[in-house]
C-alpha cells in the first residue's frame, strides 16, 4: 500500500489518502493446499477420517485459490477399505479435473488403509521413522458363547435364511462362516493390491512380498517403492514450488457440541478404538 499526498480544490488544504497500487512485477508465490488426514477411517459424519467427514474440506482444498498442488499430510493407521476407497477416489478425479499434482507426505504411520490415502498421490515422502505398507485386509471381534453358558444364559437365534446369523459372537464360531468370510477378506486384499500396483506402477519392487500386511520404516518403504524420498512438508514444498511458495491448511473443524463434550462416552470409546489401531504399530 502507498499513501499519496492530494490536495482539495475548495479548502486548498492536502489531505493523505491511501492508493492500492498493484506492482506487476512483484508476484505472489504458488499457492499449495495442505489437507491433514488424521486418524483412523470409519464410515460416518464422527468418524475422524471417513468421505463423509472429509470429502468437503478436500474439495475446498482443491477449489479454493486456484493451487499450483495440494499436498496430503498423512497419519493414518487404516480402517474401512470402503471408506479408504472413496476417500482416495475423490482425491484422484479432483486431481484430474483441476489438473493439479498431489503430494503425500507421511507423519508417523500411512499404514493399511492409510497407505490407501497416500497412493492416491503422484508422490509420498516419507520421515526416516515413518511406518508405512500393512497391505492388507483384517477383520476383528470377540466371541462370548462360552461366557453365556457359564452364567446360565441361553442364546435363541431364529432366521428365515441360512446365512443370517453369520458370525453372531454370541455363538460357536461355523467353519463355513471363517471360510466365507476369508473369501470376502481376499476380494478386498485383491482390489486394494491392484489399487497400489496401478498407482506406484514400476516403482515397486517386484522382487520383494509386498502385500502380505507387513510393515516397513520410511527408508526400507522407499527401497521398496512404497514411497519416493525422505522429506518433510515445508522445505519439500520449497524445493519444488520456490520459497515463496504460500501454504493454505486445511482440516476436520468439531462442532460446537463436540468441543464442549456434549456426547463424551461415544467419543472416549471412539479414541479407545482408535488408540488400539494405533497400538498395532508400536505407536
Amino acid at each position: 500500500m502507498f499513501v499519496l499526498a492530494r490536495q482539495s480544490k475548495s479548502s486548498g488544504m492536502t489531505f493523505r489518502r491511501p492508493y492500492r497500487i498493484s506492482i506487476p512485477f512483484l508476484k505472489r508465490g504458488p499457492l499449495v493446499s495442505v489437507v491433514r488426514l488424521s486418524g483412523s477411517i470409519g464410515s460416518g459424519p464422527r468418524a475422524r477420517l471417513s468421505d463423509e467427514a472429509i470429502g468437503p474440506v478436500i474439495e475446498k482444498a482443491f477449489k479454493r485459490g486456484r493451487p499450483a498442488a495440494v499436498a496430503l499430510l498423512i497419519n493414518s493407521p487404516g480402517g474401512s477399505p470402503v471408506q479408504s476407497s472413496l476417500i482416495a477416489a475423490r482425491i484422484r478425479r479432483l486431481a484430474e479435473e483441476k489438473s493439479v499434482p498431489v503430494h503425500a507426505f507421511v507423519e508417523d504411520v500411512a499404514a493399511s488403509g492409510g497407505y490407501w490415502l497416500a497412493a492416491a498421490a503422484d508422490d509420498i515422502w516419507v520421515d526416516q521413522g515413518s511406518i508405512v505398507g500393512s497391505i492388507g485386509v483384517i477383520s476383528a471381534g470377540f466371541g462370548a458363547p462360552v461366557l453365556l453358558a457359564r452364567q446360565g444364559l441361553e442364546r435363541r437365534v431364529h432366521t428365515s435364511a441360512r446365512s443370517k446369523s453369520m458370525l453372531d459372537p454370541f455363538l460357536p464360531e461355523k467353519e463355513e462362516d471363517v471360510d466365507r468370510l476369508k473369501g470376502i477378506l481376499e476380494q478386498l486384499h485383491d482390489g486394494f493390491t491392484d489399487y497400489v500396483k496401478s498407482r506406484r506402477g514400476d516403482k515397486l519392487d517386484t522382487g520383494e512380498e509386498l502385500f502380505t500386511g507387513e510393515f516397513w520404516l520410511g527408508r526400507r518403504a522407499i527401497s521398496l517403492g512404497l514411497a519416493d524420498g525422505e522429506a518433510h512438508l515445508v522445505p519439500k514444498l520449497k524445493a519444488l514450488y520456490g520459497d515463496k511458495v504460500r501454504i493454505s491448511r486445511y482440516g476436520q473443524r468439531r462442532g460446537l457440541l463436540q468441543r464442549f463434550g456434549a456426547d463424551m462416552a461415544r467419543d472416549a470409546l471412539s479414541v479407545v478404538e482408535e488408540r488400539a489401531d494405533y497400538a498395532r504399530f508400536g505407536l
